[in-house]
């Protein structure tokens, strides 16, 4: 198949979540030629790279050539889907792959009369970011345009149960919805390999999502209680470049009230080739977080042999068997997670077998080369018309897109 992929994110700098860059290497292993499209977000990118055998990457001219928050970058959605449309209008693609919604408004509009099935993995769902975390700033736009796009796609793909079920409650087609989680590289990821250096502390391992440092509140909270144990920050900016406001700035401080700002290392973004080493050297990872839609760096952390105490949340309700495969606490849970943590670190034979089951659940499960077999089984599928699926036929909710993407062209 050629397979164009569209994602709002540089799939070459965004490391860790990176997810479509890996699936489209992925993809091209099975023989399939993939061609990953992006709007440009830097002046030193060059317009189209090789990411791999099979897998290239077009950088796609409109607005301003830096990185701009989502409702920003909304508004050239429309001048990126002219662009697919006359780039297409030659040599078309088979199906198209849409990251988040404004990879679906793009597909949207460049698909429009040439009738070329489009799937879409939104990533993260505005209804639900809106419902359980206290302190993102969720437009209408964007919910009532990932409701639109998911409804009229000829397929999506489900990060986690969850998120499934608050799909079909938002009325997208059961037929269309299909549980495709995110996928690691268990080559890179496992058990075996470097560790990195550390001392003779109790280690945790934490993630800031997206850069964000929700949730990390209660896991400093419960650092306070848990003497001769250290935390490492995953995520954010390091620790010599944190700003002088802002809510990472409020966390510092709280580490230095609870007196275990020098337990804690913000290690910021390390190198992807980096992190397995230091995850291996972690005896658990942690996390108190509200929402988690795709448990990338989780999963990352079990398939290096890394046992989980973190809430049942999204993508994570699906990966952590609890006792199994690591433990499971309420979201902000201070006390319940110090709990957890004590349980384990007065029981080193039970961690381990947890760190062996959380490895082997990442690799049988979450591994890149399944996940793009079950990725391209959704796109035949829609080749296939399966179920009589129109996808962005739909002719309702595609209007409802298409006044949307007309009314941004207008405002951009």
């Amino acid at each position: 198949m050629r397979i164009a992929l569209i994602t709002a994110q540089n799939p070459v700098q965004a490391g860790q979540f990176a997810q479509p860059a890996s699936l489209a290497q992925a993809l091209a292993a099975r023989g399939h030629r993939v061609t990953v499209y992006t709007r440009q977000q830097s002046a030193r990118g060059v317009r189209a790279t090789i990411l791999g055998r099979g897998v290239s990457v077009q950088n796609v001219t409109a607005g301003p050539v830096r990185p701009l928050a989502a409702d920003e970058a909304a508004q050239y959605m429309p001048p990126v889907a002219s662009y697919l449309a006359d780039h297409w209008r030659a040599r078309p693609p088979d199906v198209v792959h849409a990251f988040s919604w404004l990879g679906g408004l793009a597909a949207r509009g460049a698909v429009q009369q040439s009738g070329i099935p489009v799937v879409l993995t939104l990533q993260s769902l505005a209804v639900a970011e809106r419902r359980v975390v206290t302190d993102c700033d969720v437009s209408a736009a964007r919910l009532r345009l990932e409701e639109c796009l998911a409804r009229s796609a000829d397929s999506v793909l489900a990060s986690s149960s969850d998120e499934a079920a608050e799909l079909a409650r938002r009325g997208v087609r059961k037929s269309a919805i299909r549980l495709v989680p995110g996928g690691i590289d268990t080559e890179l990821f496992s058990p075996v390999g470097a560790s990195a250096a550390r001392g003779s502390r109790f280690r945790l391992v934490a993630f800031a999502q997206g850069g964000q440092p929700r949730g990390l509140a209660a896991v400093i909270r419960a650092l306070s209680q848990l003497p001769d144990t250290e935390l490492v920050v995953v995520g954010g900016p390091a620790g010599r470049q944190l700003p002088r406001v802002g809510a990472w700035r409020e966390l510092a401080r709280l580490a230095s009230a609870a007196g275990v700002r020098n337990r804690i290392t913000f290690a910021g973004e390390p190198p992807e080739a980096e992190l397995p080493a230091l995850l291996r050297s972690a005896d658990l990872v942690v996390g108190a977080f509200r929402y988690e839609p795709s448990g990338i760096a989780v999963l990352q952390a079990m398939a290096c042999g890394v046992p989980a105490v973190v809430p049942a949340v999204g993508a994570v309700s699906d990966a952590v068997i609890d006792g199994v495969t690591g433990l499971l606490v309420e979201p902000d849970n201070a006390a319940m997670l110090v709990h957890r943590i004590r349980a384990l670190q007065a029981r080193p034979v039970q961690r381990e077998a947890l760190g062996i089951a959380a490895a082997d659940r990442a690799k049988s499960r979450y591994d890149l080369a399944r996940i793009a077999r079950e990725t391209a089984a959704a796109y035949e599928w829609c080749l296939r018309g399966h179920d009589g699926a129109a996808g962005f036929a739909d002719d309702n909710y595609a209007a409802d897109a298409d006044a949307d993407m007309r009314e941004m062209a207008v405002t951009g």
